[in-house]
């Protein structure tokens, strides 16, 4: 294999930019069509956009009535995605998620199975109130999450690519629920908090979407564009200090000699997924920002949303008043 000269690696970091920031008007592009319809949640449109960038699923965590199903799917069409919705009910079976065979007799009377394929082989997949189903059923999503295909009558079937799920749960009416096991949270790269909109931005909900005409949403970005650009947040360079940011954050989140004073607090802490999460997801909000490598200011924003469903606090943290939201914070002021 030959060796790269200097002008070779020139031409290559020239590509990089180039392709950066033809990539990055794009993603503005996008965040903006999506803030035209989704209004005073700004926050939540660019972590879920971020998501969606890195390549991974979101837990969109909030009351009913903020937006959240109006979100995905004014996704899907600025994204060019395939969007599809599933109620997650407790009686939902695995089949109803991935599909199912059915037998078939042909026009010679040859009867043979045929695979019909469930609302999973979609490219934007919202789990609406996710921890209703059953476990067996959230099981079937999950894996498929994690591993890319299913699995059905011993047939294996590969969702499309790209595939992203953007799952949401109720935080208040918790009654006939099955809530996820930490395990499988693990594989949502962040928790994005929806939460009420402020004065301002109710007072223009309000009026605009109460009139006759209503603002539809535009395409700004096709499929192979999102792929090309997940391709790049790949390739975008990280600093040392950034890659010491999130290894010192990450380990200081789990008991143990990392933590100090603070590890008494804390039950058990993340894997090296969440330092693989803030990685993609520091880089993708680099981007999203018109910028070409990500600092430790990307690090401390993302924190709370990578971790707080990736660890947990001793009962006796609790019993004191400590919330985990809190110990982030705490967390946080050592690096920054």
């Amino acid at each position: 294999m030959a060796a790269v000269t200097g002008e070779g690696v020139e031409k290559l970091e020239d590509m990089i930019v180039r392709a950066a920031e033809t990539t990055a008007t794009h993603i503005a592009a996008a965040k903006a069509a999506i803030g035209a319809v989704i209004f005073g949640q700004e926050r939540v449109v660019e972590e879920a956009l971020i998501t969606v960038l890195s390549g991974g699923h979101g837990m969109l965590v909030g009351v009913p009535g903020l937006a959240k199903t109006k979100l995905v799917e004014t996704m899907g069409i600025v994204l060019g995605l395939d969007a599809r919705r599933i109620q997650f009910t407790p009686d939902l079976m695995p089949s109803d998620i991935l599909g199912s065979e059915v037998l078939e007799e042909g026009a010679g009377g040859k009867r043979s199975f045929r695979f019909i394929p469930g609302p999973i082989f979609g490219q934007l997949l919202m789990a609406d109130e996710i921890n209703r189903a059953s476990p067996r059923t959230q099981s079937a999503l999950l894996q498929a999450m994690q591993e890319q295909h299913v699995t059905v009558a011993g047939a294996r079937h590969d969702v499309p690519k790209p595939f992203h799920v953007l799952a949401t749960q109720n935080p208040i009416e918790q009654e006939g629920t099955y809530p996820l096991p930490e395990a499988q949270l693990d594989r949502f790269l962040m928790q994005i908090d929806v939460l009420y909109p402020d004065r301002d931005a109710e007072r223009r909900i309000v009026f605009e979407t109460t009139g006759v005409e209503e603002v539809k949403p535009k395409q700004a970005m096709s499929s192979d564009e999102l792929i090309a650009a997940q391709r790049l947040v790949r390739r975008l360079p990280v600093g040392e200090s950034v890659i010491d940011a999130i290894l010192s954050l990450v380990r200081s989140a789990r008991p143990g000699p990392d933590s100090g004073d603070v590890g008494k607090l804390i039950s058990w802490g993340p894997s090296p997924r969440a330092s693989q999460s803030l990685m993609l997801l520091s880089r993708a909000r680099a981007l999203l920002d018109g910028r070409l490598a990500p600092s430790i200011d990307d690090v401390l924003a993302l924190a709370e949303p990578v971790l707080k469903h990736r660890m947990a606090l001793t009962f006796a943290a609790r019993a004191d008043g400590e919330t985990i939201e809190g110990v982030i914070g705490k967390l946080k002021t050592r690096i920054g």
